[in-house]
């Protein structure tokens, strides 16, 4: 029998999900009394039709692709972290007293630094829920949950208190400047290439290697195989030798590193301060990128820069026309629910498709049709 080539399950059927998900927010736009092709366009014109625009959609895309990392590598080993915004919130903490605790003469120096503070302090937030998981059986879902909201309040807690720096806002210190991420237009300007002005920063290289690091650990090592092979049967991995206990625990520090890791492009790339806000939600859009890519580091990639163009497009369809802001939370509401919960509604009549006609290979000894 025919399966469903890999091609159509990575590629057709979220095509197929993003289109009917933009035909949808289409509709709604003309209850609304709006255009939808002119909405359209101006989205796409203010997410890629500049360097501005660019550099807006990236520095989106990079908190994204941590996040959806991080939900990957948990989605292999059949756990579900929806902590991802709590772990992000921690890693913040780590990037920024890093960033605080020296005085740092470069940021070549500060950045290896950071990525360990944020690394450690995310995976530190993540190890509770999984040791919970492992020994306890608690449901990572209810205690990722709890632990988002227990990691926003010792945020504001620190922020009010400890990390406060003098005056009104709860904020820390501005981070010394030897720890300050140089943007993509001082970049580019290094080369003689003019770049608007847009919070792109370095972070989104150590994004990319991030994905190339994943796509090693997942396919390319033994612990990557034996976080897959618990994922795809717990029996099957306790026959050959893998210890599920284990196998969570560690899945989850690897989740809870990556998104504490968004914090070095949030904290130190753009704001060179701690903030009571600093996650803005990516830690939850980090599951439908995932979902969207798949689960494969290539597929998250392509997942979050569509997220980041979303983002940045709407704001962009916000400024230049009366669509309200709900509305932008609308069509990226869509996104994520025929990406994510309706995927099967698309993908089991595709597959019925190829079922139904995709060539069938005669069995041996058998002519063929």
């Amino acid at each position: 029998m025919t399966k469903m080539p890999r091609w159509a399950d990575i590629a057709l059927i979220p095509l197929i999900n993003l289109a009917l998900a933009l035909l949808v927010a289409g509709i709604v736009l003309l209850f609304i009394g709006q255009n939808p092709v002119e909405a359209l366009q101006i989205m796409v014109r203010g997410a890629v039709g500049s360097t501005y625009g660019w550099g807006y959609t990236l520095f989106y895309a990079t908190n994204f692709i941590f996040t959806g990392l991080a939900v990957a590598v948990a989605f292999h080993a059949k756990l579900f972290n929806i902590g991802g915004e709590g772990q992000a919130q921690l890693g913040s903490l780590g990037v920024a007293l890093v960033c605080l605790a020296v005085p740092w003469p470069h940021w070549l120096l500060a950045l290896p630094a950071a990525i360990v503070g944020g690394a450690v302090f995310g995976a530190a937030w993540a190890f509770i829920p999984a040791y919970l998981q492992a020994k306890r059986g608690s449901h990572i879902v209810i205690t990722t949950i709890m632990f988002n909201f227990i990691a926003s309040s010792l945020l504001v807690y620190l922020l009010v208190s400890t990390l406060k720096a003098p005056g009104m806002a709860p904020e820390s210190a501005r981070f010394p400047e030897g720890a300050w991420l140089p943007s993509a237009r001082e970049l580019f300007a290094s080369i003689g290439i003019e770049f608007s002005r847009a919070p792109l920063n370095v972070s989104f290289l150590v994004a990319l290697l991030a994905c190339w690091m994943v796509w090693l650990l997942l396919w390319r090592t033994r612990l990557g195989y034996e976080i897959r092979a618990l994922g795809h049967s717990e029996p099957a991995a306790r026959y050959a030798g893998i210890s599920p206990p284990r196998i969570v625990i560690i899945a989850m520090l690897i989740s809870g590193a990556l998104a504490g890791l968004m914090a070095v492009n949030a904290v130190m790339g753009e704001q060179e301060r701690l903030l009571q806000d600093n996650v803005l939600g990516a830690g939850f859009v980090g599951i439908a990128v995932a979902l969207m890519g798949r689960s494969h580091p290539v597929g998250v990639l392509l997942a979050a820069i569509l997220f980041g163009a979303l983002y940045q497009g709407g704001a962009e369809l916000e400024f230049e026309t009366s669509v309200p802001r709900q509305m932008i939370i609308v069509i990226q509401a869509l996104v994520i629910l025929f990406t994510g919960a309706l995927d099967n509604m698309v993908r089991e009549p595709v597959t019925g498709l190829f079922l139904r006609y995709g060539k069938r290979k005669p069995a041996p000894g058998t002519p063929a049709e």
